[in-house]
């Protein structure tokens, strides 16, 4: 989700409604397919809070919950990512991708 710099891809199309109620679509192609990462904002409350429905195509039935917290050490984000029952069996790769990308976000944040 946060392009070459992160990931093996390339972002094809984006295209973002920021607002409570709007929605996104974040189109790339990794490993010869296109993917399209769509969803809707739930919540948006810059910048500590933001809630969205997630999923790739057409299915967007899970929950993303970005809170940011900010403290003397710094900035702190949890992601809490609620999936349905029926998609138990990915609880831990969707763990693993998620703090894939935050860990790579941290990265890029913290570049000198």
């Amino acid at each position: 989700m946060f392009g070459p710099k992160v990931r093996d891809e390339e972002i094809v199309k984006l295209e973002s409604q920021p607002y409570k109620g709007g929605t996104f679509s974040f189109v790339v192609r990794r490993d010869g397919q296109l993917l399209n990462h769509i969803g809707t904002y739930l919540e948006f409350n810059r910048p500590q809070r933001l809630v969205f429905k997630w999923g790739v195509e057409s299915e967007h039935e899970s929950v993303v919950t970005v809170e940011i917290a900010s403290s003397e050490n710094g900035d702190h984000v949890t992601l809490t990512h609620e999936l349905p029952d029926k998609w138990e069996e990915y609880t831990e790769s969707t763990e693993a991708a998620w703090s894939f990308m935050l860990d790579k976000l941290y990265e890029l944040f913290n570049q000198h």
